[in-house]
């Protein structure tokens, strides 16, 4: 393929006390013991941006630039083979935007990524606990006529609304969950009964798909990123751009299963390691580490292990 890639991280690292000041400074009580708004395990940083960053130099040396996109701060990122710049919040909260800094809610900032100045029109965007793990190539994301490729499963609309309804915490909290903010995105999109279930996996996008959708629409973009936290009422930007893209049949929807390995923290006797047998039997694109601040030091050992094996 012709056409420049680049790839977009949102990084924060939360045990810095300057930022973890301004965030208490802001948020609701309550939502710091809530990890689905403003839990401190929803801004830990365990070093994922450079194991992150590694496998992108490693697998994906097609891509132009690497943005990393923080709140005022640098992870320092070794030099390599492709160009890493850091982008902070207040270059793409600008033309009046800047009246919703500081915020804290990565569905908010992923709605405003594609503003960054200098980006391509072609982008992935990733967590900062995602990796590559083998070699990969541009149409492993975009397909020849420069439409995104979309890792995800068809799934049902009032399903999802219905088992959110029915998981509501005895407090009243309305909980932020994935499912939810990309059903908002495809009711958003005019999807009625079904929606694509995307996940852990890096995100192909269109700069001006964001651009053009959201000059026709820029209520929508104000509501997403008008709030500090992350909103229930929110919606996903990406399930919004892949869900047009899908009714209009430009985009193809590869499976998940067979691509991405999701390595979440659980106690049970041996959990992690059962995992990493089930990895090393697959040829998997893409891992995702989440959560490795609650994972126990005998754990992280045999993780570290593993991620010594993908990236040599």
């Amino acid at each position: 393929m012709s056409f420049p890639i680049d790839a977009v991280i949102t990084w924060v690292d939360g045990s810095d006390p300057q930022l973890a000041a301004k965030r208490k400074r802001y948020a609701p009580e309550l939502s710091l013991q809530e990890n689905d708004v403003a839990g401190a395990t929803r801004y830990a940083n365990d070093g994922e941006i450079y194991l992150c960053v590694e496998s992108l130099l490693k697998y994906a040396p097609f891509l132009r630039r690497i943005w990393i996109v923080t709140d005022g701060q640098d992870p320092h990122i070794p030099e390599g083979n492709i160009p890493v710049t850091i982008v902070d919040h207040k270059e793409i909260f600008t033309d009046g935007y800047g009246r919703f800094l500081p915020v804290f809610n990565s569905v908010a900032i992923e709605s405003m990524t594609w503003r960054i100045p200098g980006l391509a029109e072609h982008y992935l965007e990733l967590n900062d606990d995602f990796l590559l793990c083998r070699p990969l190539s541009p149409d492993d994301f975009f397909d020849t006529s420069g439409n995104p490729l979309c890792y995800a499963v068809r799934a049902c609309i009032p399903l999802t609304r219905l088992t959110r309804a029915i998981k509501k915490s005895e407090n009243g909290h309305r909980k932020v969950t994935f499912k939810g903010l990309m059903v908002n995105g495809a009711v958003l999109a005019g999807a009625r009964l079904w929606y694509l279930r995307i996940n852990h996996t890096p995100r192909a996008l269109s700069r001006v798909w964001f651009e053009e959708w959201f000059s026709k629409h820029p209520e929508a973009l104000e509501h997403n990123v008008s709030f500090r936290f992350r909103n229930p009422d929110q919606f996903s930007p990406e399930e919004l751009q892949y869900v047009s893209l899908w009714k209009q049949g430009e985009l193809k929807v590869l499976p998940i299963r067979k691509n991405l390995f999701y390595m979440e923290t659980r106690n049970g006797k041996d959990y992690i390691r059962h995992k990493l047998d089930r990895f090393r039997k697959g040829s998997y694109k893409f891992l995702c580490l989440n959560s490795l601040d609650r994972t126990s030091p005998d754990d992280l050992r045999l993780i570290d292990g593993l991620v010594e094996e993908i990236l040599g």
